[in-house]
Order: structure tokens, then C-alpha cells, then sequence
């Protein structure tokens, strides 16, 4: 399987102490840090860094390798956001080939100035933007603003203690599976496949995330299940096999058990949507695997479900 395309969607728009000195510091869960001026700490908000009473962000993204071609050759996007191009220059930092945009832009009658650099590297492209209204630019200084730019670093990978601190949920048992990505605050995904999942199509993966809301009522359960179970990308030729309520980990929980096809390669896959509820928020565990090594990799989603941990 190919990695689910909903744990890129957060970053396409736009946690460490306060630095002291000229040293990199990566927020908690990026791969991408700087060494931030003085003035400014880990954001609450997003990946990166801020002043708040200043009005001051330092916003950090992390996009696929084959992004940075097109962000090379287009500042279109700027421009739909009503950004002025003020300078562009070109940079070669440590981690690789870059760029330099300066812009300005006015947003409700505060007036900005944007630094943004965007760099090449083998696994990623790295984008960090230095947003700073003009109102704040004595507390930092154009060149205070392109030190922290190009000591832009990136690190190999993010501990696995450190990726599982983003979710609110303990995972007790991992049952040999690696942490392929997280959305801070709401789910994880365990899988099979090597970092580069491309070259291990097929390999077995489970997604657990965690959302407020779900129904009060048992009668209700089996239609928001089958809602939920719908939305679950890369799939076809699905048929559902069972749908049916049982207790997950003391609590009322509800199973669908089902076969398709993985849309990509059209191998036969084999899938499992369970959900645990909970007061005011429920779980949704999703396992995925080929059909023929289905029994084995079922008996590990369960291991896992049956050792995470709430609060």
C-alpha cells in the first residue's frame, strides 16, 4: 500500500525551547529545524516558531522531493494570496540546492514582510517561512532574519519516542510495525514498508486516529461505522463482509470486516475498520493487508488495538 494521502494534507498551507544561541533546534516531530533568533519560542499553534506579542512566525513545512521543481519556477502562489514580490535569490546551503523569496503582503490593514526559503533535499523539500509585520522589524533585523534562514538543517529522521509524544493516545505494544507518519494530535499510521514505501508495495499498514464526537446511541453505531468506513482512500472492488458491534478494551466498540482491491496496484487486500467509543470522542483503528498474508498481520492490528492507551 501506498501511504494514505490525508497525512500530507496538513501541511500543503502554510517543540523545543527558546533558543539561546546559534543553534539548531528541530520542533517536535520535524525533520526540519533552524537556529532561531533570539526572541522568539516553540509554537503551541504549528510546526515552527513564534513571538507572539510581536505578531512574529517562523512556519516550517515539510513537502515530497518532486514539489520543489514546481515552487522553483512559480511564484504564482504568492501572488493568489495577494503577496508582492519584493526579491528572489538563489542559495546553496549544506542541505542543498535553495531559493530566497522576500515578499510583502497586507493582511486586515497590518502590513507584512515574508522570508521565505524553500530547499532541495533527497527526502524532502524544506520550506520555512519568516513572517514578521513591519511594526516588529527593529526587533529583528533583516540580518538576524537570513542567519536563521540559512541555517536551515535537516535530520535523517525523527525519533520514534519523539513522533508517538504528537498523538494523545499511548502506544503500549507496536508489534513490529515502524511509525510511517503522524498528524500531530489526532492519528498515526504502523506499517510494513520501508521508509521508502515505494518499494514495498502491498506492505500491511494500520492507521489508529482519535476525533471528538460519535453516536450516544448503540442503534446508531452501524451507520456512522459504515460512514466512516466509506471515506477510506485507495480502495476498490470493496465488499463488506461483517459489520458488528463488540467491546474494544472495556468499552462499546463496533467491527467491519472487508475485501477489495488496493486501487494502485489492484492487489487483493483484505481490511479491517474498528471503532472504540468512548465519551465524546471515538477511535478508529484501520488495518490493511494483502489477502494472502491476512491472518498474520490481523493477529498484530490486534495487538496493537488491544495495547493502546488513553488518558
Amino acid at each position: 500500500m501506498t501511504r494514505l494521502s490525508w497525512l500530507y494534507c496538513i501541511v500543503l498551507l502554510a517543540l523545543a525551547q527558546p533558543a539561546q544561541a546559534a543553534e539548531v533546534i528541530f520542533p517536535i516531530g520535524s525533520r526540519i529545524g533552524i537556529a532561531p533568533p533570539v526572541g522568539v519560542a516553540a509554537s503551541q499553534r504549528f510546526t515552527g516558531f513564534e513571538d507572539s506579542p510581536h505578531s512574529v512566525a517562523i512556519i516550517m513545512m515539510a513537502l515530497p522531493p518532486e514539489a520543489y521543481p514546481e515552487l522553483e519556477k512559480s511564484t504564482a502562489a504568492l501572488e493568489q494570496q495577494g503577496a508582492t514580490l519584493e526579491r528572489r535569490e538563489e542559495l546553496s546551503l549544506p542541505v542543498g540546492k535553495a531559493f530566497l523569496v522576500i515578499a510583502r503582503q497586507e493582511v486586515e490593514n497590518i502590513r507584512f514582510r515574508k522570508w521565505i526559503v524553500a530547499a532541495a533535499t533527497p527526502g524532502l523539500t524544506a520550506v520555512v517561512t519568516f513572517q514578521i509585520p513591519d511594526e516588529a522589524r527593529a526587533a529583528y533585523p533583516d540580518d538576524a532574519i537570513r542567519a536563521a534562514l540559512v541555517s536551515l538543517a535537516v535530520r535523517q529522521s525523527v525519533p520514534v519516542a519523539e513522533q508517538l509524544s504528537l498523538v494523545p493516545f499511548k502506544i503500549v505494544e507496536q508489534s513490529g510495525f515502524r511509525v510511517g507518519g503522524v498528524i500531530a494530535g489526532r492519528a498515526v499510521m504502523l506499517t510494513d514498508a520501508a521508509p521508502d514505501a515505494r518499494s514495498r508495495p502491498g506492505a500491511a499498514q494500520l492507521v489508529i486516529a482519535i476525533a471528538p464526537g460519535g453516536p450516544a446511541q448503540q442503534s446508531d453505531r452501524d451507520v456512522f461505522a459504515r460512514d466512516l468506513f466509506v471515506n477510506i482512500p485507495n480502495l476498490k472492488e470493496v465488499r463488506i463482509v461483517s459489520s458488528e458491534p463488540l467491546r474494544i478494551g472495556g468499552q462499546q466498540g463496533h467491527q467491519i470486516m472487508a475485501r477489495g482491491k488496493d486501487a494502485t496496484t489492484g492487489t487483493d487486500i483484505s481490511i479491517v475498520q474498528w471503532i472504540r467509543f468512548g465519551t465524546g470522542a471515538y477511535m478508529q483503528f484501520i488495518g490493511i493487508a494483502r489477502t494472502e498474508s491476512w491472518n498474520g498481520a490481523y493477529a498484530r492490528f490486534r495487538q496493537v488495538r488491544d495495547g493502546i492507551e488513553t488518558p
